[in-house]
């Protein structure tokens, strides 16, 4: 099961939207590139059990 949320770039401050894998668990970490930017972003993403709400937050890469 895969759904996607948005995430603001660490960088730039664009929102971005990116897919989130359920089945890799309930909190994850990953780099993507911004969208707008191109600059990598650290993704820290949570999915709460119950309501499979997604928070994620952003860093600067390093």
């Amino acid at each position: 099961m895969q759904n996607t949320a948005e995430y603001f770039c660490a960088f730039c401050g664009e929102p971005n939207l990116t897919f989130v894998d359920f089945s890799a668990g309930g909190q994850q970490s990953y780099i993507e590139d911004c969208q707008v930017c191109c600059r990598p972003n650290v993704l820290y993403v949570r999915i709460d059990e119950d309501t499979l709400d997604i928070e994620i937050d952003s860093d600067y890469e390093g």
